[in-house]
């Protein structure tokens, strides 16, 4: 492979990436889809952050769906609290 084609690639995936976590983030989170899951999640962990067992608030993605955005499995997802939620993304 050559330069200029990895340099496009890497540019194109980039570009694809943030495509992708900006219609996460401003779009399907807002969703009642959304709402939905994460109301399932959180009742299904009984409302208990997973791993502090403190009430949980939010939904964590273990894992992320890289092409069908809101297709994630009830699995990849569990209930957390804020400080628990935060300490996984910083």
């Amino acid at each position: 492979m050559g330069l200029l084609t990895w340099i496009f690639k890497s540019l194109m995936f980039d570009f694809k990436r943030t495509d992708r976590r900006d219609y996460y983030r401003d779009e399907y989170l807002k969703s009642d889809a959304w709402k939905r899951k994460r109301y399932v999640v959180l009742r299904r962990d009984n409302w208990r952050c997973v791993y502090c067992g403190a009430r949980a608030t939010q939904v964590h993605h273990k894992r992320y769906a890289k092409r069908n955005i809101g297709k994630e499995p009830i699995e990849w997802l569990v209930s957390v609290c804020k400080s628990c939620h935060d300490s996984k993304h910083h």
